[in-house]
């Protein structure tokens, strides 16, 4: 018998919102083996960014019991897309760098992963993966609210595409499973309404001199991180998006009309 949540949405329901996207997979075998994966844990969405094969001998025989989720998985030519109706998205890294510095351990981001997909009127959660060689770009990671790594030996950090997705589906499970039910407490905006305020942000810093034009995502960056930690909702992203256009205004010639209001004791608002 499945476990309800707290809300009364069903395990199957829950763990079927959550998300599995592979960007440009180069193993068709590791597409199979993903599948696999998924099918243990009870997950069926899968998303492919930039290519990979389910067609193959490889990924059939990987999958085993589990060619239908090989079936039903959807293509999108840009992660944007693949994850633009998401809530919460996660990415995982094993490398260390600048903006891989907040980084969670599986275990607690599942529990979040499986809080934003459970109740019924939720978006679906995304979990991001990146190609074998070397994992998700700085470009992916703006796409990412927050970061997952898998603790692993020094001599041999990095993980095989198959095993990392296993690895954090088994906490994601254990999390829906056996955890603590728990809700979000807010309705996350979607990931699309998210990057259209950043592309909006990008545009006003840019023209008030804030952004470096050279490299503008290095600050957006961290913008995301702290925003992501915050978990944004639709109304906050309105204001955002509000503020911004407002500085944008005043910068091409609104400060005038600020300016006059202002000698005539008008409001501006």
């Amino acid at each position: 018998m499945e476990r309800p949540g707290s809300s009364g949405f069903a395990l199957t329901e829950t763990l079927e919102k959550i998300r599995v996207v592979l960007v440009r997979p180069k193993g068709s075998g590791n597409i199979g083996s993903v599948a696999r994966a998924m099918k243990n844990t009870g997950l069926r969405d899968l998303a492919l960014v930039g290519g990979g094969r389910t067609d193959s001998f490889s990924a059939r025989a990987m999958a085993a019991h589990s060619r239908d989720i090989l079936d039903g998985a959807r293509r999108f030519d840009t992660l944007r897309e693949a994850v633009a109706d998401c809530g919460l998205v996660v990415g995982t890294t094993c490398r260390k760098g600048l903006y891989r510095d907040h980084v969670e351990r599986p275990r607690e981001a599942a529990q979040d992963l499986v809080a934003a997909a459970r109740s019924e009127n939720a978006r679906p959660a995304a979990l991001i993966f990146g190609p074998e060689d070397h994992g998700l770009s700085n470009a992916d990671l703006k796409h990412c609210q927050r970061l997952v790594t898998i603790p692993s030996h020094p001599e041999q950090p990095s993980l095989n595409l198959a095993q990392a997705v296993m690895v954090c589906l088994y906490e994601v499970y254990l999390a829906a499973v056996l955890g603590p039910p728990r809700e979000e407490r807010i309705e996350r905006a979607s990931a699309e309404s998210v990057e259209a305020l950043f592309d909006r942000m990008r545009e006003t810093l840019l023209k008030v001199g804030f952004l470096d034009p050279q490299n503008p995502e290095h600050i957006l960056l961290a913008l995301r991180r702290v925003l992501g930690r915050a978990g944004l909702e639709e109304r906050d992203v309105k204001i955002l998006s509000g503020l911004f256009r407002q500085v944008e205004w005043y910068t091409q010639g609104g400060w005038e009309v600020a300016e006059e209001k202002r000698r005539q004791g008008i409001k501006l608002r």
